[in-house]
């Protein structure tokens, strides 16, 4: 993963972005969540392989693991 991520301060204010560009990768986690395939999110960021995408998904994993999220049900 971190070959396809970088956090770098000089680069969108420290966000995590698909190396060696400036594609955040909360923009790929957004396409998903709005409904596009990784083969949308292609063809609109060329630059990006289909490898960073699987990347994207995978920090938002770990990302999930390691934070404890308080959900309160609500009826």
């Amino acid at each position: 993963m971190t070959e396809h991520i970088e956090v770098n301060p000089a680069v969108c204010h420290g966000k995590p972005v698909i190396r060696g560009t400036r594609i955040m990768v909360r923009n790929i986690l957004g396409s998903l969540a709005g409904g596009d395939t990784i083969e949308d999110i292609l063809a609109h960021y060329p630059e990006i392989t289909h490898d960073d995408v699987r990347a994207a998904i995978e920090y938002a994993i770990e990302l999930v693991d390691d934070t404890q999220v308080s959900i309160t049900a609500t009826v």
